[in-house]
């Protein structure tokens, strides 16, 4: 049982014991950051068994019962988002390690305190909690963004931290009206809350709760406040912009834990507000990206689109409110954070073949050097995310297209997500032509790329293939996760124990 904590600890512990080293000593202990970031995986993969054969784990901190204590709950969502963390984070810290010259302890703690608050999110059990580990996140990935200097990071983590200030003054007075109201903040208990009132008696807790998923959306960056990720993920350096790139994906991990758990999909008369806002805001965000996208002058800021388009696309499934919605919504969320992340790995390398043009989409520009290799990986990348066969991004597209049929929104949905779609081909051929087809400029010397750099990306990118031979066993976890979301009453019963009010064994 005390396992589930380690995702939290394991960074915690590393990131404190890298502070503690002398100076002096730090190249001989440069190892401690890889390891443990390698480590979350098959902590990772024990978590997702343990989900599988258990349902929930509770751990309640300091054996303290809920909803007085602090707990951690493990199930198939959470279990799932860890291992994709994991995943992703392994394969950035891998890409930092193939560039020795951005080697620093900082970097390396502001990592572990950003997978410390990433796993934390996704195991917390009450809002106050969560809020912590979005802080400490939120924290963690400031310095990184810094990381490298200049002044355009410089000017992009100032617009970042402003707007998750304000993000995170709303979080708090959402929670002060929720605690005011219902008297807890625990998850569980504030679902049962919701269940055993009137609707006239939840007036104050449903508007706590529009407000968070209004927090949310803003941290996922959601239309209108979306303009600030395509400047922020472009001005970081390569690693920190593709862990970045599950960092949207906690806003929408929060909305679909709090919307299931405490509304439900059916039943509650503040559903269908939320279900018309979260679709309104999606897809105007899906189109918004897909413009942003196609007129893109640098292919990092091209990237950072696709970014805010794939959070769009996942609330567009979520806002279904049905589990072959939400299972695709997850299907999809595991393909388009992973080969999001690998085009930011490979992005870098693009830059490098370019010398001085970097990441210029200019006409004028010279062709990358090394075409072969880099060109392939970049063609297989856009099918990918384009949602193009045989790759998983056309499955995960089609699944939530086929979910949605049943929706009132779904003839809009389906024209958005089909025209976002044409979008994103139509910028990444565009990217493509003017990247290794170009014949303006003077052409290059091809320079070496090592194994070692263009690795990450292979692995990240291996999830697009893997995710379709491997469909049927994954289809069937997220069937049973969504399942398992559709029905809260199984979560609550864990959390706070039987009717008696006995809380959960630890």
């Amino acid at each position: 049982m005390h396992w589930i904590a380690t995702p939290i600890l394991l960074p915690l512990i590393a990131a404190a014991l890298m502070m503690l080293v002398p100076a002096r000593y730090w190249p001989a202990y440069r190892w401690l950051g890889p390891v443990a970031t390698l480590f979350q995986v098959p902590i990772a993969v024990w978590l997702i068994a343990q989900a599988m054969g258990n349902g929930y784990l509770v751990y309640p901190l300091g054996d303290w019962p809920a909803p007085f204590g602090i707990v951690l709950v493990l199930d198939r969502l959470s279990a799932l988002m860890l291992m994709i963390c994991a995943v992703l984070a392994t394969a950035a810290h891998l890409a930092h390690q193939a560039r020795p010259s951005e080697h620093t302890r900082q970097f390396q703690v502001l990592f572990q305190f950003q997978l410390m608050g990433l796993n934390g999110a996704f195991l917390t059990g009450d809002l106050f909690n969560l809020f912590v580990f979005f802080e400490i996140l939120l924290i963690a990935s400031y310095g990184l963004l810094l990381q490298g200097g200049g002044p355009s990071r410089t000017r992009a983590a100032l617009h970042y931290v402003l707007l998750n200030l304000a993000g995170s003054s709303l979080f708090l007075i959402a929670m002060g009206v929720l605690y005011a109201d219902a008297g807890t903040l625990n998850m569980a208990d504030l679902a049962r809350v919701v269940s055993e009132r009137g609707p006239d008696e939840l007036i104050l807790v449903q508007a706590g709760l529009m407000l968070l998923t209004v927090v949310f959306a803003l941290k996922s960056a959601l239309l209108p406040l979306h303009l600030w990720l395509p400047a922020t993920y472009a001005a970081a350096i390569a690693p920190v912009a593709a862990l970045f790139a599950i960092m949207t994906k906690v806003g929408a991990y929060a909305v679909i834990r709090v919307l299931t758990l405490t509304f439900g999909l059916e039943g509650s008369e503040t559903t269908p507000i939320i279900s018309t806002l979260l679709v309104v805001l999606a897809l105007a965000t899906v189109a918004a990206a897909g413009v942003g996208a196609l007129g893109s002058v640098s292919l990092r800021r091209l990237c950072g689109y696709l970014v805010v388009l794939s959070i769009g696309t996942v609330f567009a499934s979520v806002a279904v409110l049905e589990p072959e919605a939400l299972s695709a919504a997850l299907y999809y969320m595991i393909q388009s954070t992973l080969v999001t992340g690998a085009l930011f790995l490979l992005v870098d390398l693009i830059a490098d073949q370019r010398g001085p043009i970097d990441d210029s989409l200019q006409l004028n520009g010279p062709p990358v050097r090394n075409p072969a290799l880099l060109g392939t990986l970049f063609f297989a990348t856009a099918v990918a995310i384009a949602g193009l066969p045989p790759l998983s991004g056309f499955f995960g597209k089609l699944m939530i297209l086929r979910a949605a049929l049943s929706a009132d929104f779904a003839p809009w949905l389906w024209a958005v997500l089909l025209v976002g779609s044409l979008l994103v081909l139509l910028a990444l051929s565009r990217a493509g032509s003017r990247l290794f087809w170009s014949t303006d400029g003077e052409p290059l010397t091809p320079a070496p790329v090592r194994l070692g750099a263009v690795l990450p990306a292979m692995l990240l990118l291996a999830a697009s293939p893997l995710l379709v031979v491997f469909a049927a066993p994954v289809q069937s976890y997220l069937d049973q996760t969504a399942a398992q979301l559709a029905d809260p009453q199984g979560y609550i019963l864990q959390v706070l124990g039987d009717a008696t009010g006995k809380g959960a064994e630890p």
